[in-house]
Formats: C-alpha cells, sequence, structure tokens
C-alpha cells in the first residue's frame, strides 16, 4: 500500500498539471507548456508563506491563487496573443517556461524547499502500509476537480461555450462566443488554479526550480495516454503514469521508471492513437 499510494499521489500531481493542459487545449486547441512552471511558482509561494512567514495555509492559497493567476494573465498577454499562428505557440509557451524557471532560480536558488502540509507530516497506517496525509489529500482533490469540472462543462454556459470552442471556433464566434475573452480567462483560471493547489503539492514535491521541466514531460504523457480533451482521461492517465512510475522504481530499479512510463505510453498510441478517452472525429472537406 505505502508504494501505490505513493504512486497515486505523484499521479496525482501529473494529472493535476494535465488538467491545466487540457482547459488551455478546449480554447486555444494548442498546449501551455508553461502550466507545470505555473504550477513550480505556486509551490514556491506556499513555502514563502507557510514555511518562512508562518501564515495560515488557506490565506497562502489564495494568496497563491491571485499571484500565479496574474503571471498567467501575463503569460497570455506577452507570450500567446500577439502570436498569429498557433503553432508557434508552443515556442513562446516553453519560452515563458524557461523564464520562470530562470526566475525562480536567481531568486531561491537550485536547493529544494521543503513546504510544510496544513494537516501535518506525520505517517498514518492504512492497509497494511505507511502513507503521508499530503499523499490521501491530492488524490482525493484531483477527483473531486474532474468531476467538478466535467459537471460544470456539462452543465454551465461558460463550460458549454468552451467546449463549443474546442468543436469549432468560427462557429463559437458567430453564435456571439468571445472567443478571445474565454482563452484570456482560461489562461487566468489554469494560473489561479495553479496557485490553490501550491499548499497540496509543494508538500509532496518540495519547491524547487526545475520542478517545471520535470512536471511538464509527465503531465504531456498523462494527456496522451488519457486523451486530449478529456478530463477523465487525465485521472486514468495520471494514475497509469504514477503507478506505473512507483512500481517499476520498486521491482525494477529507479533508472527504469521513466524508460517503463514511456513504453505503456507508446503501446497505448499504438492500440488506440488518439487517447483511452478520445474517439477519432472524421470532418467533411
Amino acid at each position: 500500500m505505502t508504494i501505490i499510494m505513493s504512486g497515486l499521489a505523484i499521479g496525482a500531481v501529473y494529472a493535476l498539471v494535465a488538467i491545466g493542459y487540457n482547459i488551455v487545449f478546449l480554447s486555444q486547441k494548442t498546449f501551455n507548456f508553461a502550466q507545470a512552471a505555473l504550477m513550480m511558482l505556486g509551490a514556491f509561494v506556499a513555502y514563502m508563506g507557510i514555511a518562512v512567514l508562518g501564515l495560515p495555509w488557506w490565506l497562502v492559497a489564495i494568496v497563491a491563487a491571485i499571484v500565479i493567476g496574474g503571471v498567467a494573465a501575463l503569460e497570455e498577454v506577452v507570450a500567446i496573443r500577439p502570436v498569429k499562428d498557433h503553432h508557434n505557440l508552443l515556442v513562446t509557451t516553453l519560452g515563458a517556461s524557461i523564464i520562470m524557471e530562470g526566475v525562480a532560480q536567481l531568486i531561491w536558488g537550485g536547493e529544494p524547499r521543503r513546504v510544510p502540509f496544513f494537516l501535518g507530516d506525520g505517517v498514518i497506517d492504512l492497509a497494511g502500509g505507511r502513507v503521508y496525509p499530503v499523499e490521501i489529500a491530492l488524490v482525493i482533490v484531483v477527483v473531486l476537480l474532474v468531476v467538478a469540472l466535467t459537471q460544470y462543462s456539462k452543465r454551465s454556459m461558460t463550460g458549454i461555450a468552451l467546449l463549443g470552442m474546442s468543436e469549432d471556433r468560427e462557429a463559437a464566434m458567430l453564435r456571439g462566443v468571445n472567443v478571445r475573452r474565454f482563452a484570456f480567462w482560461a489562461f487566468v483560471f489554469t494560473g489561479v488554479l495553479a496557485g490553490l493547489l501550491g499548499v497540496l503539492v509543494g508538500p509532496k514535491t518540495y519547491a524547487v526550480a526545475t520542478l517545471g521541466a520535470a512536471l511538464a514531460i509527465k503531465g504531456f504523457v498523462v494527456l496522451a495516454i488519457g486523451g486530449f480533451g478529456s478530463m477523465w482521461g487525465t485521472l486514468v492517465g495520471g494514475l497509469i503514469v504514477g503507478l506505473t512510475e512507483a512500481l517499476a522504481a520498486r521491482y525494477i530499479g529507479g533508472d527504469f521508471a521513466n524508460l517503463s512510463v514511456f513504453f505503456i505510453l507508446i503501446v497505448i498510441l499504438m492500440l488506440k492513437p488518439t487517447g483511452l478517452f478520445t474517439r477519432r472525429t472524421e470532418r467533411a472537406v
């Protein structure tokens, strides 16, 4: 249970990155490769607020949401809006990620910073294993978040408009949807989400400047396995990647953990190129 819970928890972190990818993908039909860097900044804000200043965790979460949401808004204005060709957005968001990591390196250095968990860091005995409270919290939060976002996309006008944009951007514009405004607020929302989650992600991964690069690749693998645009796919993809990584490290060796993850990715894409939860669509030309 110790290994399984640890794998589920790190898989939940990867899934949270993939959720941010998905929200931007639905609104822009591209990926924000700086999403993991935003989460890294959220972990550092959590470190400063909780470990250094000793502020209440809920206040730190609110401050982090505002700060990282502002950073995401700045990224959209500077690195997204001026770009005319959507294919170039991959480059500009990657550049934004590198800048964020560089700024974090200058401010906090390269050493990992421990972020205390607000429910305590004591070990809990569970089903014959020993787990940390933050691991349980991460799994619960990612499940609740996927359920909430799925229901919101089906039952709210904003969610329906976002899904309409993902299907046909021009048709959504003709129906009166302000596509640019929706895309902007989608970016801001992913930043707010990354800031809020800093108080959960930080205690599991620690706050370190290289966190963004590590999470960005695994988040994209989760998205590819689950299927682009599918929230449930991010949940299942995170579970697969997290468990594969943890079990491979335990029984094969740490050097084979990443290799095992990418082997699973290749097998799944060979069997279902669109991902587990996305269907192939055909369009008349």
